[in-house]
């Protein structure tokens, strides 16, 4: 099992695997490849595909740990929450129903109203029951909220830039947008239930260019 600490919201998350653990996911610890069952007949990592993914998991879990560690640190926010701020600033009217919202932001709904109800606290969004059959509930980026996120918005694109995107060339970020791609389909290949073939990705928050502007 992977090693933990806190992250910037005090949650455990895992570390990187490493050492023995790097081993047990190629099949070469505790007598794995003598096992029976599924397990013996489990498609062990080679050397090439291992050193993939312990690579690669610096960016499932070191990039947004220090993407949320700078968000806190420049804006006051967790980085959650200015996905959130961000997402509602390209809607039409900065609304959004809650499923929706759940959904571009690769979120639970628990998780999504936790998280809406401290930025309503902060006047940041308002939260409105929207008319008709069932209990639906639409979010609104406040004013306050707007401001918000228009502030935090070119701390997190430099922190993209620093942490990801600057250190690659053309040819290097042309793969890394292949890679997500494929990496997207498959988790929709795996939850169709969930995950909606018409669904859009989750939000790159606010990276191209600054929210935008609606009329009043």
């Amino acid at each position: 099992m992977a090693s933990t600490a806190d992250d910037t919201n005090g949650r455990r998350r895992p570390r990187p695997r490493t050492g023995s653990e790097a081993a047990a996911l190629a099949g070469e610890s505790s007598g794995l490849r003598k096992s029976t069952g599924s397990v013996a007949e489990t498609r062990w990592l080679n050397g090439d595909e291992l050193a993939a993914w312990l690579a690669n998991s610096a960016i499932m879990i070191s990039l947004p740990a220090a993407l949320d560690a700078r968000m806190q640190r420049e804006a006051q926010l967790t980085f959650f929450e200015y996905m959130v701020l961000s997402v509602l600033s390209e809607q039409p009217a900065r609304t959004m129903q809650m499923s929706a919202l759940a959904a571009r932001t690769a979120a639970s709904l628990s998780r999504l109203s936790h998280v809406v109800g401290r930025l309503e606290k902060r006047e940041l969004l308002a939260r409105n029951r929207i008319p008709g059959s069932g209990r639906r509930t639409a979010a609104t980026l406040t004013e306050a909220g707007y401001e918000v996120v228009v502030a935090a918005a070119p701390g997190h694109v430099a922190a993209v830039r620093e942490y990801l995107i600057d250190d690659l060339g053309p040819e290097e970020l042309a793969a890394l947008r292949r890679i997500g791609a494929a990496v997207d389909a498959a988790i929709k290949r795996e939850q169709p239930d969930t995950l909606s073939a018409a669904s859009p990705p989750p939000e790159a928050p606010t990276i191209r260019r600054g929210p935008r502007r609606t009329a009043d």
